[in-house]
């Protein structure tokens, strides 16, 4: 992998990206609340008498600050499976002005999306507790204004015309409001609104005019850090603290949480940073206060800390009492000495086996055994009955049925009695064992995100430097105070604090954590570094660019953390089932209890079948109670997203970035990809691989003239054959010759004068404009260089063409053995390009593929995606027409194949004009060294820009869905085969029935080998092809 994409892929992470990134995970599975509540009015909208029942868009003037959206995430403890993840959902979309909620039952959150102008952070955290659920604020994010302002640096400009027609394309733009450009600064700023246009697309528009934009800033740039303030904290200081540091440039929002004793702080990067900020309160206060950074464990880790420690503890509390009751009514009995001790009365008939067990179980049942009380409460209070319920159903008809029988032998002389503490007390035991280790088990489904953000070191060493700017010290700083443009020192075996470029020193990085790349890259002055990365030999000083949530760890964490909290549809199935499994459990059981008590009363099998001890009441009551405990809902809520946490963590580890479980379900019925040829299938970086000289000249000069011309142009093409005539000269700093009267045409050539002699440098077409006879010989080396996939130059001396130059973009590694791979897969391939047939050709027969599509512009590629998709059993020469022919003669032929259950298409690119494509395709896999709007608009992200990991994307999620498939068999079938062996449908011939404790052993243990199945994904290991 070249410097380049190296570069480029830091910038994949550091766009506009992360707020799709953000929102992905917001798919409801309940229609949304209206956007604006009816009725309702946005204060300051300065309107009359009638409310604001539209859009909240639509909201006047000076009233659109008020109506923006925010995002705030929930910290949400109770939570057990699907059914709750429902009531939550459900609870907070019944709120006004709630535009979206999503909720995650594993990591214990919930992510909302409301306008604070209609319900407030407070009344979303008392709705989500009124329905039984302890919530907190975690974290909250106030959405970016609309309107944004962008920045663009603009190379080529060389006169106030250029920047005239620059400024007014961007003008004519839809959603741009306001667009300068100056000349001095080769700079454009431009005011528009994110809802129309986006930056990548005004990228676009100044690129279309013949000059090349790189992206400044979005204007969405914003960190922010949270500190922990020591000191004397009343309300002067605190007022002193926030007075302070608003003054700060920079400094764009502060809040003070006293309680916790934190300062939320929202900042630009670029104007301030966190040692700064720690400074300004310290001196403002007189050392009074004192900042540091929070130290605050992730709240979902922390939630899963304290919930296994207290399951730990609940299950060895229970043995202790629960191994008394089960020697004494299953052990000891079958001791003659201590079965008399036991038998001996203590009231009439009541023994003294009966009242130890009594005590025993007593405090199981109603201390240790609250939160099942606690949960059963809430749920029932909300409506949705889940686990809890019938654990707590199970346990209390055992326990109290076991107490009635005991006081009415105490009451009683001749009343021989039959408990079941044994069953209440083991049945709780045992499921809080099952509880115990599948929260241990649904930890490690989110490893993968830990060992990320592990990757980022805990210091770094940070350089001081003098006005003149030598170095005159250096200090260990915390790496989260790292601020833009410090100069950092990384030592051999260090890991890379922060993205960067390095100002000083070379050595050799390793990369393999965050790119995927096995071999060191090699890294001198100017090359950029990702934070995380380790330095293998040599010092190098680094300057930070991006620090903290915009570093590209942090990007990938968040999108990684954003596509494990999206619900793949299948889980939709799961949710249904889930609605109504435990009202219909809790029928099923009575039922059974009713059925068997009936037919002992009726006397419909023989009294042999009554086990010692135990009449027919109890023998019904006991396969009841089974029936209650043996259903296990859980291990449905939890197959899907069990299994999608592991594969994006898996996927993020191995280089494959997928946005969720709709990307994955997707992926897995892909049945034809549609590849873009530049940058996918081939490097993307043209290189000069022949030269051809028609006069006698040396080869040395030739490229001299030819340099000196095209080194002011910035077509790649150009930068090709600069970059082959510097090998051709050992000196590292050659100047090449002057070039007067610099005329270059888009897209044909470039035309200047170096050493009184005229240079003319571009294809056939740019010559026979410019009356140059082409002759017969160059014609024939063109055709053949046509043939061969790669690109003739013409060079032209005083209007004689002198030599050709062939430039080829290479073939990436392993490009053929991918596409037979996926033939081997019954996956189509199919090649689209803007290139000439001629080209796509040549480079169809290299690869393997035999379907192209030749000199398509971008609609036209999104245009083949949607055919391709309703184009299963119609033959390609009809895709072909309707793509290139669809007119109104073929509209109503169109709607007919929309009717036609089509294929599933996967589109990979890489660049702008791949965007449309992406984003039409089933499944849109983005090159990691690609461009940012490629990357916001794909599903899938391949980092390591490696073409074998399309097969990784395509078999992981395959691998994925066979696990979920087992996940839904196991958990279905566990309850349609155990419910009715709980019920005794095995009874009357075998005599085997399965008792209550039995089977509440085996509902746990459902719950933990779903997970475990799941956590199999860990070892997952690519294809052969991929792995070689």
């Amino acid at each position: 992998m070249g410097a380049t994409t190296r570069g480029l892929l830091l910038s994949c992470f550091h766009g506009g990206g992360s707020e799709v990134s953000r929102l992905l995970a917001l798919r409801p599975r309940y229609p949304s609340m209206p956007r604006r509540p009816k009725g309702a009015a946005v204060a300051g909208d300065g309107g009359g008498g009638e409310g604001g029942g539209g859009d909240l868009e639509a909201a006047g003037g000076a009233g659109s600050e008020e109506g923006e959206e925010k995002v705030a995430v929930f910290s949400v403890s109770g939570m057990t499976c699907a059914a709750c993840a429902g009531s939550v959902e459900k609870a907070v979309k019944r709120l006004p002005g709630i535009l979206n909620a999503a909720v995650d039952v594993l990591g214990g959150r919930a992510q909302v999306v409301f306008y604070p102008v209609f319900v407030s952070e407070n009344i979303i955290t008392e709705a989500i507790e009124d329905v039984g659920f302890e919530a907190k604020l975690i974290d909250e994010e106030v959405m970016e204004k609309n309107i944004l302002l962008c920045r663009l640096h603009i190379k080529g400009m060389a006169c106030k015309y250029c920047t005239s027609t620059v400024q007014f394309v961007l003008q004519a733009s839809p959603g741009v409001q306001r667009a300068s450009v100056a000349l001095a600064t080769e700079e454009a700023e431009i005011r528009y609104d994110r809802r129309i246009v986006s930056a990548g697309q005004l990228i676009q528009v100044v690129e279309e005019t013949g000059f090349e934009a790189i992206l400044v800033t979005t204007g969405e740039d914003r960190s922010r850090i949270d500190l922990k303030m020591d000191g004397v904290l009343d309300e002067r200081s605190l007022m002193i603290v926030k007075s302070s540091v608003q003054a700060l440039p920079g400094v764009e929002n502060i809040k003070i949480d006293t309680k916790l004793h934190k300062v939320t702080i929202s900042y630009k990067p670029e104007q301030t940073g966190p040692r700064d900020l720690i400074e300004v309160i310290k001196s403002a206060t007189s050392g009074l206060v004192n900042a540091s950074i929070y130290l605050e464990a992730d709240g979902r880790d922390q939630h899963r800390y304290v919930e296994i420690k207290q399951y730990r503890q609940s299950f060895l509390w229970s043995l202790i009492f629960t191994i008394p009751v089960f020697l004494t009514s299953m052990v000891f009995m079958y001791i003659p000495w201590l079965k008399a001790g036991l038998e001996r009365k203590v009231f009439n008939m009541m023994s003294t086996g009966e009242l130890l067990r009594w005590i025993l179980s007593t405090p199981v049942q109603f201390v240790i055994g609250r939160k099942f009380y606690a949960g059963a409460y809430k749920a029932m209070c909300r409506g949705s009955p889940n686990m809890d319920v019938l654990i707590a159903l199970g346990t209390n008809t055992a326990y109290f049925y076991s107490v009635y029988s005991v006081l009415r032998a105490a009451t009683s002389a001749n009343y021989m009695s039959t408990d079941f503490f044994e069953t209440s007390s083991m049945l709780i035991s045992f499921i809080l064992l099952g509880k115990y280790l599948e929260i241990l088990a649904k930890g490690k489904t989110s490893e993968a995100i830990a060992k990320l953000m592990d990757l980022a070191p805990e210091t770094a060493i940070l350089l001081i430097h003098d006005h003149e700017g030598n170095v005159v010290g250096e200090k260990e700083i915390d790496s989260r105070l790292i601020q833009k443009n410090d100069v950092i020192k990384v030592v051999p075996g260090g890991k890379v604090a922060s993205d960067g470029f390095v100002i000083w020193g070379q050595s050799h990085v390793n990369e393999s954590m965050i790119t995927g790349e096995s071999r060191p890259v090699a890294k001198r002055k100017g090359d950029t570094v990702i934070g995380g990365t380790v330095n293998e030999n040599g010092v190098l000083h680094v300057r930070a660019t991006f620090v903290g949530s915009e570093s590209a760890l942090a990007q990938i964490v968040r999108l990684v953390e954003s596509a494990q909290m999206a619900k793949a549809p299948v889980q939709k199935f799961a949710d249904q089932i889930s609605r109504v499994f435990v009202p219909l459990v809790i029928l099923f059981s009575l039922l059974t209890w009713l059925a068997w008590f009936v037919a002992g009363r009726l006397h419909s099998y023989p009294n042999s079948w009554l086990p010692p001890s135990m009449d027919s009441f109890q023998l019904a009551l006991q396969f009841g109670i089974s029936v209650m405990v043996i259903a296990c809902p859980c291990a449905l809520g939890l197959a899907t997203p069990t299994a999608v946490m592991v594969a994006t963590g898996v996927g993020a580890s191995q280089g494959v970035l997928i946005k969720g479980g709709q990307a994955l379900e997707s992926a897995q019925k892909v049945d034809c990809i549609v590849f873009d040829k530049t940058g996918t299938l081939t490097i993307g970086k043209p290189v000069v691989v022949d030269t051809r000289l028609l006069k006698n000249t040396v080869l040395r000069e030739f490229y001299d003239y030819a340099a000196a011309a095209e080194i002011n142009s910035e077509h790649p093409l150009a930068k090709a054959i600069v970059e082959h005539a510097k090998k051709l000269h050992p000196e590292e700093t050659h100047i090449w010759p002057e070039a007067r009267n610099f005329i270059s045409v888009t897209g044909h050539g470039v035309k200047a004068e170096v050493s009184d002699k005229s240079i003319i440098v571009g294809n056939k077409s740019f010559m026979l404009s410019s009356v140059i006879d082409i002759p017969s010989e160059a014609l024939e080396i063109l055709m053949e260089e046509e043939e061969r996939a790669r690109t003739g130059i013409i060079v032209a001396m005083d209007r004689e063409v002198v030599g050709i130059i062939s430039v080829s973009d290479p073939i990436k590694p392993n490009a053929h053995e991918v596409i037979s791979y996926l033939k081997s897969m019954n996956v189509e391939s199919i090649m689209v390009t803007g290139d000439n047939w001629g080209t796509a050709n040549a480079i169809s027969k290299e690869v393997g593929i035999e379907k192209i599509i030749a000199e398509a512009k971008p609609e036209q590629k999104a245009e083949m995606v949607k055919e391709l998709q309703v184009s299963y059993c119609v033959p390609y020469f009809v895709t072909f027409l309707l793509l290139y022919l669809g007119d109104q003669l073929f509209a109503a032929l169109k709607t007919k194949l929309l009717q036609l259950s089509g294929r599933t298409v996967a589109m990979v690119g890489d660049g702008i004009n791949d965007s449309p494509a992406l984003v039409s395709a089933d499944v849109g896999l983005a090159i990691g060294a690609g461009t940012d709007v490629a990357i916001e608009a794909a599903d899938i992200v391949l980092m390591k820009s490696n073409l074998e990991d399309v097969i990784t994307a395509i078999d992981l999620s395959k691998k994925t869905f066979f696990r979920i498939r087992m996940n839904y068999v196991w958990a279905l079938g566990y309850n349609v085969i155990g419910i009715p062996i709980a019920a005794g449908v095995l009874f009357p011939s075998t005599g085997f029935r399965l008792p209550p404790w039995v089977a509440g052993a085996a509902m746990a243990a459902s719950s933990v080998s779903v997970v475990c199945w799941s956590l199999l994904l860990r070892y997952y290991k690519s294809p052969k092809i991929v792995s070689s």
